[in-house]
């Protein structure tokens, strides 16, 4: 009975972004499946270096470089998807900023290659635009989403944007270095139990960061992207999407929009989601899809 129960239950698998990187990750999938390990194998060939001695030798300082985190994330994320997942498909997929081409290889969109080939132009791209438009990220916690959107309105000499929905009453902000020391200021005065500056390399998914989409914006252009099995949920829309070049569309704006999170994981439940799967390193996101609705089965490949 309860094997029948599962099946009826509809799945959404969903992918983490940066930051769910540790070091060993991957190790063990690596000397236990040979498929993964052929996995492994192709993204060393692809990017033209052993990523894989820095995922599981490198320590924790060498894994935050974005162009290792990026790609380290992605390869792990698929192919526990794929081995651990294989026999089960989503009925639809998502995943929270980079977490969403692992999305896309996951629902047979694009393939691993074309998947890590963009991961590591992605990665790339933002490392440059980091440096040419310096700045930062902030973590903002006990205010109502439409209080830090009024604040970061406020702020107009300076760059600063909502820029992770992550979960009620956790919202992410991005922009300049002055612009988020501003705005974690007026979010405290505005009632925010917490404004905690974040240790990342720029500011991701703001406009600081349109250097990086022009960039990744050909790429993507010139890459194959097929029809899903199942709806991908996309950050800018927060909506389950299947038309390739809708799937294009989206994944190109991302890098300057925001990732609506609480929203795609609200959509997916009321689209009938009654589990949801993390298939990749840590266990961020099922605890944001419990905080966002709590009725659901939440878990990790």
């Amino acid at each position: 009975m309860g094997s029948i129960l599962k099946r009826r239950m509809k799945q959404a698998r969903v992918f983490p972004g940066q930051g769910a990187q540790f070091p060993g990750m991957g190790k063990e999938l690596y000397e236990q499946s040979q498929e993964a390990k052929a996995l492994f194998e192709k993204a060393n060939e692809i990017l033209g270096f052993r990523i894989t001695d820095l995922m599981f030798d490198g320590q924790a300082e060498e894994l935050r470089r974005t162009d290792v985190t990026q790609p380290a994330v992605y390869i792990h994320s698929v192919a526990v998807s794929l081995v651990a997942g294989a026999g089960t498909q989503p009925a639809m997929t998502a995943g929270h900023s980079l977490g969403e081409f692992s999305a896309l290889v996951a629902a047979g969109c694009l393939s691993f290659e074309d998947g890590l080939r963009l991961v590591a132009a992605r990665a790339d791209a933002m490392q440059k635009a980091c440096e040419q438009n310096p700045g930062t990220m902030a973590a903002i916690l006990g205010l109502e989403d439409a209080i830090v959107e009024e604040v970061c309105a406020g702020i107009r000499e300076e760059v600063v944007v909502a820029a992770n929905y992550n979960c009620p009453g956790q919202l992410v902000i991005s922009g300049s270095m002055k612009g988020i020391e501003l705005a974690c200021e007026a979010m405290k005065a505005a009632g925010a139990k917490r404004a905690l500056p974040l240790q990342v390399g720029g500011a991701f998914h703001s406009p600081l960061m349109e250097p990086a989409r022009e960039e990744l914006e050909a790429a993507i252009r010139g890459t194959v992207f097929k029809i899903p099995f199942c709806p991908v949920y996309q950050n800018v829309s927060a909506l389950g999407e299947t038309n390739p070049e809708i799937i294009k569309k989206n994944l190109i704006a991302q890098l300057t929009a925001p990732v609506r999170w609480t929203q795609s994981v609200r959509q997916m439940g009321l689209d009938g989601a009654t589990m949801f799967i993390e298939s990749g390193p840590g266990k961020v996101l099922q605890g944001l899809v419990k905080k966002i609705l709590p009725e659901v089965e939440a878990s990790s490949l």
